[in-house]
């Protein structure tokens, strides 16, 4: 099971996460977020050592400008939560950055649209709520594609990974259930911590 927590903080969150071997590390530039970051705050990511994580920036319709002076510097890949068409995330990826395209699912003809987006390296099937943390339909978890290349949002926490899992879910991403309630945009490092456990548990 592959693992990506997005929201994280600079200072932080991040060596736990590297400590703890998660795979991607995701960083939310949305002003709209209560987790959005400012592109000074990012200077801190410098400071570590990566080791097998991988940076991700979230980005909602990102412009060349922030792509060139601060994606491409600081970053592995760039996940596109907006209206970034086929055609664009080429254009991204001929800039040197890998994608992550994240598509809404509400029914089950909106997995399709996968299809759409063969360009991008990683596909992330999400909920509408985005970062509200609302619950992937489990009737739907099943009609996903398989393999590497396709990931699982949506109210992901310790408590339903092993059920998802046996659903065939090789990969997950976590953001908002990783936070305490009275907290948003704080992740809370013993559930953090929890989940990784869970999810090593089921590797065993």
């Amino acid at each position: 099971m592959r693992v990506k927590i997005c929201g994280l903080h600079p200072v932080r969150d991040v060596q736990l996460c590297i400590d703890l071997k998660v795979n991607f590390l995701g960083f939310v530039f949305y002003e709209k977020s209560p987790r959005n970051l400012n592109e000074e705050s990012i200077k801190e990511l410098k400071n570590y050592k990566k080791k097998n994580s991988l940076f991700v920036a979230v980005t909602v319709n990102p412009s060349n400008e922030f792509i060139k002076n601060i994606a491409l510097k600081n970053f592995d890949y760039i996940q596109l939560h907006g209206s970034e068409t086929n055609e664009r995330i080429k254009e991204i990826r001929s800039m040197g950055l890998k994608t992550i395209k994240t598509i809404q699912i509400r029914k089950e003809t909106d997995i399709h649209d996968y299809k759409k987006f063969d360009q991008s390296d990683i596909i992330l099937f999400d909920t509408p709520g985005m970062e509200k943390s609302i619950e992937f339909p489990k009737n739907l978890i099943s009609k996903i594609p398989r393999g590497e290349k396709y990931a699982l949002a949506g109210s992901i926490s310790h408590n339903n990974i092993e059920n998802i899992a046996k659903l065939g879910v090789t990969f997950c991403d976590l953001s908002s259930s990783l936070e305490l309630d009275t907290q948003i945009g704080y992740k809370d490092h013993s559930k953090i911590k929890k989940f990784i456990k869970k999810v090593n548990e089921l590797k065993n």
